[in-house]
């Protein structure tokens, strides 16, 4: 069942880099009191993620946390090494990168995308959605995953 408005997000463990090397947060953590943007990604440094999605939420990141968000994050089923990079390679210090390394997050939310034959196993379908507490207050998914303008900062952005 996929995620719609109303729902908690599910419990799930994210690996997350921090200055002592790999950790873990979990969804708890990131959401427990707090407005969260959480969009998920395909896959890290693949085209319509890096040079699209990825760029809005960092250019808009200020914006977004005007307006009451207390923490961005993106979800991606990569290791916690590849979305460190990719972190790093963006210079995105305002968004949290979470690795659903095992896809626990995105199975549970119901936003698995394939197993497609350029990816090699399950993904995350593009989605973006904001949460009060826990709780799901706006979710969009896009119809295809090259696709990313339902799910973009400025959709966030009309949302809030």
């Amino acid at each position: 069942m996929t995620l719609k408005v109303g729902d908690k997000l599910p419990d799930a463990t994210f690996k997350t880099m921090t200055s002592d090397g790999p950790g873990e947060t979990t969804t708890a953590d990131l959401t427990s009191g707090k407005t969260v943007v959480l969009f998920g990604v395909p896959g890290a440094f693949t085209p319509t993620c890096h040079m699209n999605h990825l760029p809005g939420f960092v250019e808009h990141a200020d914006t977004l946390k005007s307006k009451g968000v207390d923490a961005i994050a993106v979800v991606s089923v990569n290791d916690v090494f590849v979305m460190d990079a990719w972190q790093k390679a963006s210079n995105a210090n305002a968004i949290t990168f979470l690795a659903d390394t095992g896809a626990e997050f995105v199975e549970a939310a119901g936003l698995g995308l394939g197993p497609a034959p350029i990816f090699g196993h399950l993904r995350s379908q593009r989605f973006a959605l904001i949460a009060k507490d826990g709780e799901v207050s706006f979710i969009a998914v896009e119809d295809s995953p090259g696709d990313a303008t339902k799910t973009g900062a400025a959709a966030i952005l009309e949302a809030l």
